[in-house]
């Protein structure tokens, strides 16, 4: 296939153009609706100066006729050679005739013609029935032939007899050049005008078009363009209230927004570096002071296990050592969280069980304060592939979202645990679904869920869910949550359901190792 040439592609981008396709079609209909009108307002003029014709040739007919039947009733025969002679001369008229019905001129303008056949044109529409008809006649070119019988009435029977009804027929031969000619100047006259007027409202209409259409078009097209290389400061002015003048105002709102907006994400932009910031600097600070504080605490809790020893297990004071026992094992784990999220952690992936692991967890969850009051259903899925996760992490993981399951039901309730394989855009995941019957989340802070440092507990440091999240994205999956405030809420973890050395798989023999930061 040849390229397009540059006048091809030049006339393909013209006909692109919005402005130019409306041009286009406007002159269309223009030469359309102007076109058909000259047409037919041309063809009625035709028609009235071939009716001027035809009623001009008719007028001179009847004269013709009525002079004859004076002539005729008088019985002068002269009178009706004058008058045919005389009627003759007149402009535009060829021949005038009276022939027999047998087709003999008896009378004619011409005295040439007299005893000679008429013209068969002639004679054809005396046999035909008809009043009139156009032909070419030799030497005169067009012309209206005209027909009418001479009827035998009581005064004509004197000389012509009684037996013949008509005596003879009236023939006229009127020129139609000059019609034509007229027809062929207005035909000119109509044309020209017709140019002439879609010409110039084609002009108008283009004009108008690209003053009013194309160029605000084209500014709007080309301030769009600055907007969209990040020119926020662009403004236009409508020169209307029109469509396109509102579109102008509706750009310059949509331009505004865009800047507010703008700087609106700018300024959360450099809150969230802050906060980012300020998070670093804590983290770091944290894990300084943890560092400083885990150790006595290790401290603290073996001299208070070697001081319960020295108590009798009915005496009072060995249950205040246990809960001085508790509160340093909180302490001890609210230490570890702070040291594992403010240093990276490598992960050592490995072929895990997820129901294994939910098994084992579960157990553990259970004796916890408070659980033992709340049921707990498994509903594991059979033959699930094995993923490729960290154990003590993803145990971890587990039981973070189970011990808030269990907290979230003081009252008791229903602890369900779910697992199974799903397709999420195309990828097999193994899913676990964690679900409570607890008071649920409301809509404000559970957009928080997984920001760190966030919690409602008064004994809570927010990075149990913030861990979670991380841990989990880290192994390629996802953790997401839903809840409805008083009717509970569902934990859903996602993880790949691969392994390497499994049927099957497709990805790197060892993957990299992950790093929880």
């Amino acid at each position: 296939m040849r390229p397009d040439t540059p006048t091809q592609s030049e006339a393909l981008l013209i006909f692109k153009s919005l402005t130019s396709r409306v041009i286009v079609l406007s002159i269309c209909l223009l030469v359309f609706g102007i076109g058909t009108f000259a047409f037919l307002t041309l063809r009625r003029e035709q028609m009235q100066l071939i009716n001027s014709a035809r009623e001009s040739s008719e007028l001179l007919l009847n004269t013709i006729e009525r002079s004859l039947y004076n002539s005729m009733r008088i019985g002068n025969t002269e009178d009706v050679k004058v008058i045919l002679e005389m009627v003759g001369q007149s402009e535009n008229l060829v021949g005038v005739r009276i022939f027999h019905p047998h087709g003999v001129i008896l009378k004619s303008s011409n005295p040439n013609e007299v005893g000679r056949v008429v013209d068969e044109r002639d004679y054809k529409l005396f046999l035909d029935n008809k009043r009139e008809g156009v032909f070419n006649l030799d030497g005169h070119g067009e012309v209206l032939g005209m027909v009418k019988p001479i009827y035998n009435d009581r005064q004509c029977n004197l000389c012509h007899g009684s037996k013949s009804r008509i005596i003879g027929l009236l023939n006229v031969n009127y020129s139609l050049t000059e019609t034509r000619n007229r027809i062929v100047e207005l035909t000119k006259l109509f044309v020209m005008s017709t140019v002439a007027i879609i010409g110039f409202l084609s002009l108008a209409i283009s004009l108008v078009m690209l003053k009013f259409v194309k160029k605000p078009l084209s500014q709007l097209a080309k301030n769009m363009a600055r907007v969209e290389a990040g020119d926020l400061s662009v403004r236009m002015t409508p020169e209307g209230k029109d469509e396109i003048g509102r579109l102008i105002v509706s750009f310059d709102s949509m331009v505004d927004r865009l800047d507010r907006a703008k700087k609106e994400l700018e300024n959360f932009h450099f809150q969230q570096m802050e906060r980012a910031d300020r998070l670093a600097s804590v983290g770091e600070m944290a894990a300084g002071i943890a560092h400083e504080i885990k150790n006595p605490l290790t401290g603290i809790a073996a001299a208070i296990t070697v001081l319960k020893d020295d108590f009798a297990p009915d005496d009072g004071r060995v249950q205040i050592i246990g809960e001085v026992l508790e509160q340093v094992s909180r302490l001890d784990k609210t230490v570890n969280d702070l040291l594992f999220f403010g240093k990276p952690t490598v992960a050592e992936p490995t072929c895990t069980d997820i129901n294994a692991a939910l098994k084992k967890i579960l157990i553990f969850a259970s004796q916890h304060r408070g659980g033992k009051n709340i049921d707990k259903r498994l509903e594991l899925a059979e033959n699930l592939p094995t993923v490729y996760v960290d154990p003590k992490q993803i145990q971890q993981v587990f039981l973070n979202l189970f011990l808030n399951a269990v907290q979230a039901m003081q009252a008791g309730g229903t602890l369900t645990v779910r697992s199974g394989l799903a397709k999420v855009e195309g990828i097999d995941m193994v899913q676990v679904r964690v679900t409570d019957t607890g008071q649920g989340i409301p809509p404000q802070i559970l957009e928080k869920i997984f920001t760190p440092f966030f919690t409602t507990k008064a004994q809570g440091t927010g990075l149990g869910l913030a861990i979670s999240h991380r841990l989990v994205e880290q192994h390629g999956g996802r953790l997401s949550v839903v809840s409805q405030d008083g009717m509970g809420t569902t934990f859903t973890v996602e993880l790949p359901a691969y392994c390497p050395g499994q049927p099957g798989y497709s990805g790197p023999d060892v993957p990299p190792p992950t790093v929880c930061q």
